[in-house]
């Protein structure tokens, strides 16, 4: 038998402080709970060193990592964690297994650190919170919230729930920008062929037939020109709007302003504007129906949506809620969520529901993003057919107007 010190919450929210024996950490875990206590710390008391004991630090099987740890591998986890949770197995365990799943990779590393910490007696949350770049402020809030309410498995779930429909939200959004972008990218392939081997022969009949040209042709021939003697600069315009873009959001004004033109952009602003609107109520939606306090949530949420336009009216809203004001107010008078939106929240407010009218919230935009990607998705082809269209027609009557005058005057 061991002995065990723990910290527990009784029914009354009271915190209990006491120590236990029992034959190792998941014995004292139910013996903890069998008392009608949710047990936030169970450490065991530390024993004689050994000579045998194995040396402090030492860490076993840890591969160089490059690279961090992607929604789609974290997410995975979180769903197996889920699994293994409400199976019943105990953390260590289920840890143990998930690591040994992993190919090398940071997430290993840090399961291995995770799992050590645990076995030592840290909580779940604190193993984690030492990993920030495998796990963020609102993945370790939510197994914090789970820990003190004893419902673990219960809040895995949930996370993974979260994160799989983040996750499928974003491969949408990032779905309905490729089209476009390769769509262009060959158009301006094709077009910068046409400027560099097609133009320069009709040129060089120009000239030596003496034609005058009209205003069209001497524009595409100016055009063809700079392409021709200056094509090396044509990759670094993209690098150059990156570089700008950077340069101007590395400023408060700057990245404020960027942020509110994303959300107001023609075409690809509506699904921007959506989609960060449902991370939003998603993410303070979670974490207010797994037990987070809410201006603790607010905080997490401010961090996750990455919009200082939205970020601006949660710190509205958590200044409100500070005062004992309601939170719907602040957000309409943002001018960034709809009507529709503001008044859920009230109604969520009045009736003790806001947990589950912001998820609610979040299921309707995410159908309207649906429906945004697939409208635009068909908008989108038929503009760049006539984009494409236009470009092809302008350089086919600004070389044909020349020969049209060359054939009159024959």
């Amino acid at each position: 038998m061991a002995s065990f010190t723990f910290e527990a919450v009784d029914g009354k929210g009271n915190k209990v402080k006491k120590d236990v024996e029992a034959d190792d950490r998941d014995d004292a875990m139910a013996k903890i709970k069998g008392m009608g206590l949710f047990p936030t710390k169970v450490k065991e008391k530390e024993s004689a060193p050994t000579a045998a004991a194995p040396a402090p630090g030492k860490k076993k099987g840890k591969v160089l990592a490059i690279g961090g740890v992607s929604m789609r591998q974290l997410t995975t986890f979180t769903q197996q964690l889920a699994t293994l949770q409400d199976a019943g197995l105990p953390i260590v365990r289920s840890l143990r297994i998930l690591e040994g799943q992993l190919k090398p990779s940071l997430l290993k590393n840090c399961l291995m650190d995770v799992a050590e910490d645990v076995e030592s007696g840290a909580t779940l949350s604190e193993a984690m919170g030492k990993h920030p770049r495998a796990f963020d402020r609102l993945y370790v809030g939510m197994i914090k919230a789970g820990e003190a309410g004893g419902v673990l498995d219960t809040i895995l779930d949930r996370l993974s729930h979260f994160m799989e429909k983040s996750l499928r939200l974003r491969k949408k959004v990032v779905g309905a920008l490729i089209y476009p972008i390769v769509v262009t990218v060959v158009a301006v392939g094709i077009l910068a062929g046409i400027m560099n081997f097609v133009i320069p022969a009709f040129q060089k009949m120009f000239k030596e037939v003496g034609v005058s040209l009209p205003v069209m042709t001497e524009i595409l021939l100016a055009v063809s020109d700079v392409v021709q003697n200056y094509w090396y600069l044509l990759p670094g315009i993209p690098l150059v709007i990156v570089l700008s873009w950077k340069g101007i959001s590395s400023t408060p004004k700057g990245k404020y302003a960027l942020d509110k033109l994303l959300l107001y952009m023609p075409v690809f602003g509506s699904i921007i504007h959506k989609s960060t609107i449902s991370r939003f109520a998603r993410t303070l939606g979670t974490l207010i129906a797994s037990g987070v306090p809410i201006l603790e949530s607010l905080s997490i949420t401010r961090e996750a949506t990455g919009n200082d336009v939205i970020a601006k009216a949660i710190d509205d809203v958590h200044a409100s809620i500070r005062e004992g004001e309601s939170i719907a107010k602040p957000l309409q008078e943002s001018g960034v969520f709809d009507d529709m939106l503001v008044n859920m929240i009230d109604i969520g407010e009045e009736t003790g529901e806001l947990d589950k009218m912001l998820v609610k919230i979040a299921d309707n935009y995410d159908d309207d993003v649906d429906v945004a990607v697939e409208s635009l998705t068909s908008i989108i082809e038929p503009i760049l057919i006539v984009g494409m269209g236009g470009a092809v027609g302008f350089i086919v009557i600004a070389l044909f107007l020349p020969l049209i005058e060359l054939i009159q005057k024959l």
